[in-house]
């Protein structure tokens, strides 16, 4: 295509539209694949927890970027195509989380048992449960990966959207695992190094989270160099401003809200923005509090208020709401003039508020 954007319908439809049919698809795909084991007399529990995890109140903020970026770039005419790419995507962040919360031991997610933690109450009075729950959760993730492609070659697409799209996706799996690599490896060990505390929120989340999604929808549409390059430069300073803000929840947040404990980054002792802001900018004795606290893995709720109250005191928290704020009107920047269409900035618009300013 050009790479002045196809005209589109005058209006088109917001994100909540997008959200409620790919849940659709989600559903009418699990239950597919649910009919199918119990005519194998295969264990009813896989599909089911995946279906608790990809229906359970996610924010579905990837498909949403997806169809976005596809609209955003011109695309027109039959959304089904695109609509099962973005479930796609869905399936397998979902198998993301599911290997995410085994690797972090999390207890919860989406306010629901995670998926390892659900696995092993399914077998509560077996000596070895928790290790059965861990490594059947690890099929549960591998499994929702294989679906993830299944949906992918089943979307429809002609033969070079499919090319273009596969290169897309294959960038995003490999940047996001050793954006997942490069957090293990740095977790316990906080520091002031604020450049590999940005690198690995540009890799595990932000790119991952919005600009690949924007892409993946951008090459469905066809998009030139352009379009993709407006796109990236939207997407790159808003993604990272999600993750300082995951950050931030991680740490402040409400569980009533986040779905997940506020005690978890703080046990585990996440190398985040945040925290490489505060121990650059702490006092010796802020500094020596921080590190007994940050990392201890049984941190109490007293302990995570005291160490909450140094990330305030230092100022790290001031500091990353304007890093939020400043990535924020980058993002913005990024769409004025561009050649996109003006009912499709404008859900960009919608998402780029909802994505900063946000409780969970």
């Amino acid at each position: 295509m050009s790479e002045t954007a196809v005209p589109l319908p005058v209006s088109v439809p917001g994100s909540a539209g997008v959200r409620s049919a790919v849940e659709e698809r989600l559903a009418v795909f699990l239950d597919t694949k649910a009919c199918w084991a119990a005519a194998q007399g295969f264990p009813a529990e896989v599909t089911e927890v995946l279906r608790d995890l990809v229906l359970g109140g996610g924010k579905l903020i990837r498909p949403v970027l997806c169809v976005a970026g596809w609209r955003a770039a011109g695309g027109c005419g039959d959304e089904g195509p695109v609509l099962r790419v973005a479930v796609s995507l869905e399936m397998f962040h979902a198998s993301a989380l599911v290997h995410d919360d085994v690797m972090d031991r999390s207890a919860t997610r989406r306010g629901r048992p995670s998926a390892h933690e659900a696995l092993t109450a399914r077998h509560v009075g077996r000596p070895d449960a928790a290790r059965l729950g861990a490594c059947a959760a690890v099929l549960v993730g591998d499994l929702a990966l294989a679906w993830s492609d299944e949906l992918l070659h089943t979307a429809g697409l002609s033969t070079d959207r499919f090319a273009a799209a596969t290169v897309v996706l294959d960038e995003m799996r490999t940047e996001l695992m050793y954006g997942q690599y490069l957090d293990l490896l740095a977790t316990g060990r906080p520091s002031t190094d604020l450049n590999a505390a940005l690198r690995i929120t540009r890799f595990k989340s932000a790119k991952y989270t919005v600009e690949h999604p924007l892409q993946l929808g951008a090459v469905l549409a066809g998009a030139g160099a352009r379009i993709r390059t407006t796109l990236s430069a939207f997407g790159l300073p808003l993604g990272e401003a999600f993750q300082l803000r995951d950050d931030l929840l991680g740490a402040f947040g409400h569980r009533e809200h986040t779905g997940k404990p506020n005690l978890d980054d703080l046990r585990e002792g996440k190398h985040t923005v945040l925290m490489a802001l505060a121990l650059e900018r702490s006092d010796s004795v802020q500094r020596t509090a921080l590190r007994r606290l940050v990392g201890d893995p049984d941190l109490d709720e007293h302990g995570a208020q005291r160490a909450r109250d140094l990330l305030t005191a230092t100022g790290a928290v001031s500091a990353v709401e304007e890093m939020i704020a400043d990535r924020h009107r980058v993002a913005l920047r990024a769409l004025d003039g561009a050649c996109l269409h003006p009912a499709a900035v404008a859900v960009l618009r919608e998402l780029a508020a909802t994505a900063v300013v946000r409780s969970s």
